[in-house]
């Protein structure tokens, strides 16, 4: 235990103790020396201006009492074990979208560094150790990102310039937005879209333009969302119409019935073969997911879904044809 843990350490002990502590006991607790504990002691109340007091009587420790609310440590305080997990929460947040949070807490994550260095740590190491690999994750604008998440927060309207993949056009929208997603490593915003009347789900990406606006959102119950954006696979919304059927050969059946595909999945093992049963309501990407596994996968049913993989495989096949 170094001595920022300690000043922190001997603070909870006086804050949660209803009597005098002694110090032998104190010392006992947080790990010093007599000297060191004098120290921290003095710390604690000069340059942190706790109002420790002696009791003789009790030949104790303690806080005193008058005022109306009970002595905190100033400012922002973490022992140095929370500052490494905080540290190691941005790190992470800050590897999956690169740039994305600097501007709002890259002076909060400075000054964290600078109260690590008095304790012996370094937050630098955190780099070095922690990675985070990305597949084709898609940058995303951070001015879009802070107004989609401060509407959410706040629930405020917004007035989006969407780019739609299919229809290649420009809209604009007036929504109320209730969720922000990231998902395979990109951004979405769930939201109940005024222009269509209906829930729907947008690339943060696509996004071209984001306004709040003063306008309160409309707030759409929790269990309504989960059963239009959670039911179906991956992120494509709506009441599930299909269940898929696929099953796993011998290789690589250990690994696939050890994650999860979707939350309302049912899988079970014939012999050596794993079977899984998956709702969807759009296939477009479980097709892409089921193609990932070449020969390893077969689709039971339903028999569209068959088709549309053999279709698939058909025109790839007819790439390495020779003409």
């Amino acid at each position: 235990m170094d001595r920022f843990d300690r000043i922190y350490a001997l603070h909870n002990i006086l804050s949660n103790s209803r009597y005098p502590v002694s110090g032998k006991k104190i010392q006992e607790r947080i790990e010093c020396s007599r000297a060191t504990f004098a120290r921290i002691v003095e710390d604690l109340r000069d340059f942190l201006g706790a109002p420790i007091e002696y009791d003789r009587k009790y030949k104790g420790y303690h806080y005193a009492t008058s005022g109306e609310h009970p002595y905190e440590l100033p400012g922002l305080w973490f022992n140095a074990s929370e500052i490494q997990s905080l540290l190691t929460s941005y790190e992470l947040l800050k590897n999956a979208q690169p740039g994305l949070l600097d501007q709002h807490i890259g002076p909060l994550r400075d000054r964290i560094r600078e109260i690590l260095k008095t304790t012996g740590h370094s937050g630098d190491e955190l780099g070095k150790r922690v990675r985070i690999l990305k597949m084709a994750f898609r940058k995303v604008d951070d001015k879009i990102f802070s107004e989609c998440a401060n509407a959410t927060i706040s629930r405020k309207k917004l007035l989006i310039s969407y780019h739609g993949r299919e229809s290649n056009q420009d809209t604009e929208r007036k929504i109320s937005p209730q969720r922000l997603v990231l998902y395979r490593d990109n951004w979405y915003l769930d939201a109940l879209c005024h222009l269509r009347n209906g829930l729907r789900t947008f690339s943060v990406d696509r996004t071209k333009k984001a306004t709040i606006l003063k306008e309160r959102a409309k707030t759409v119950p929790e269990k309504k969302l989960d059963l239009h954006f959670s039911e179906s696979y991956g992120i494509f919304s709506g009441r599930p119409k299909h269940k898929a059927i696929l099953q796993f050969s011998k290789s690589v059946s250990p690994w696939v019935s050890s994650g999860q595909w979707h939350p309302q999945q049912e899988g079970k093992f014939i012999g050596d073969v794993f079977e899984l049963k998956i709702p969807f309501s759009d296939a477009r990407e479980l097709i892409i997911d089921i193609l990932s596994y070449g020969s390893s996968v077969k689709v039971i049913s339903p028999p569209f879904l068959r088709n549309e993989i053999k279709q698939s495989l058909a025109k790839t096949l007819q790439q390495y044809n020779p003409h």
